[in-house]
Parts: C-alpha cells; structure tokens; sequence
C-alpha cells in the first residue's frame, strides 16, 4: 500500500464539519453503471430546491451521451497531487479510492449548500456514503437507482459501452463493480431504492423521497428488483 492510499484509508472528517452536516439536508444518488443516476441527478438540479453537490475526482473526463464531462459541472477534475494536498489540509468530509482513482466530496461544497439553505444532492459510491451515515443519519438519504430488469441494463450498458469504445475488459470489470455494489447495498440498511424505468416517474420519486414523502411498500418492491439484478448478474459472471 503506498502512502497515498494509506492517507485515505487513515482519513478522518474533521470535526468541526460534522455539526454543519447535520444541519444540512443530503441526498445522494447512488447506482451501478447505466442505471440513469446522472440524469435523474440532472432534471433534479433544474429544480431550485436542489444545490448540486460537485465531487472531486482524479480520474479523466469522461464521453457520456455524446458529450465530454464538464469541469466544475459535473466533477471537479484535479490531480493526484491536488487530491493529496486536500486530504493534507482536511479539505474533504469523505474520500475513498475507486478504480484506481480518487473520489470525494469537499467540505466547501457542504457548506454553500447549507448556506443557501437547500437540499444538497450528488451522486457518489457506494463506498462514499457510509461516513455521512455515520456522522449525521439524520440529515442524510441514500438512494440507490436501478435499471428495470436485467435485459434492458444490459441494453442500456451495451449502447454505453459502443457509444464509449469500452473495450471488453473494461465492461467486464464494470460489470464485476456492479455487483460488488449491489452486494454491499443490500447488505445496508439505509438504502432507498428507486427503479428507473419512466425516467419521469423516478425523478418524481427521488424527489418524493428527498422532501419526506415517501412510501414504504415502493421501496420494498425495488429492493426486490435489486436482488434479482444480483441474481443474475452473479449467473452471468460465472459463464463469462
């Protein structure tokens, strides 16, 4: 383990944010690739409850439905060295290392939500949320999206991956993230779980769900979906 991951393995929030955390409402979008997290996180930013949380990340910009990932809109793409400097200076509530890159939410972008007294909301990895849990549950609402069945993930995953040039090794590791994801999902239990099957109708539940009107049995139904998502993407992962 080099120092780098030994500094975000060792990394502790500081103190002083957790009482802005709790005072700050928090939703966050969370889901395996081509489930449509980013664009119910779009159409949900339109609305002015929402104060978009951008996350830090030193990973490259990405081609997502046609277009390359804005800087500033939707990551703060930085270095590794800018990474380390802010986790030297606790400049981050939470960073975590995923694919070989760096993630993380900085406190600054905590505390211009607060300040203009909305519901922050971003997505993040699954690895990511269970700091915010820790510090404040209160405040803070994880929901995690999924696709409708396997078949049309598959779809979706497969027009991403010929849209994007994803080599097979690629998508395969993708695929194995997935289910490394949906696995510690249901091991938790503060997961909410929405079903992206009518892009509007899931944007109207995340928002439901984000303003305290929420349904119980909903849930449960696309909890559901997620265990036979695992399911079967387990049966594929042994044939391939």
């Amino acid at each position: 383990m080099n120092s780098l991951e030994e500094k975000i393995n060792s990394y502790k929030t500081p103190i002083e944010v957790t009482n802005l955390i709790k005072k700050t409402k928090i939703i966050f979008l969370v889901g395996i690739t081509a489930a449509g997290k980013d664009t119910i996180l779009r159409q949900l930013i339109k609305n002015h409850d929402y104060h978009h949380i951008v996350s830090h990340t030193t990973r490259a910009p990405r081609e997502n439905h046609g277009f390359i990932e804005i800087d500033g809109q939707d990551y703060h793409f930085i270095d590794t060295q800018t990474a380390e400097t802010m986790l030297d200076n606790n400049g981050y509530v939470e960073a975590k290392m995923f694919s070989g890159n760096i993630y993380g939410t900085s406190i600054a972008e905590i505390k211009m939500a607060h300040d203009e007294g909305k519901i922050a909301i971003t997505d993040i990895e699954v690895q990511g949320v269970e700091e915010y849990e820790f510090l404040a549950a209160k405040s803070v609402t994880s929901i995690f999206i999924l696709p409708p069945d396997f078949d049309t993930w598959q779809k979706r995953l497969a027009k991403r991956h010929e849209e994007n040039h994803m080599d097979p090794t690629e998508l395969k590791k993708r695929l194995e993230t997935a289910g490394k994801e949906l696995k510690d999902s249901l091991t938790k239990n503060y997961f909410e779980y929405v079903v992206n099957d009518d892009l509007d109708i899931a944007v109207k539940i995340v928002d439901e769900i984000a303003h305290g009107n929420f349904s119980a049995k909903k849930n449960e139904q696309a909890k559901l979906t997620a265990k036979k998502l695992l399911d079967d993407l387990d049966k594929l992962l042994k044939i391939t």
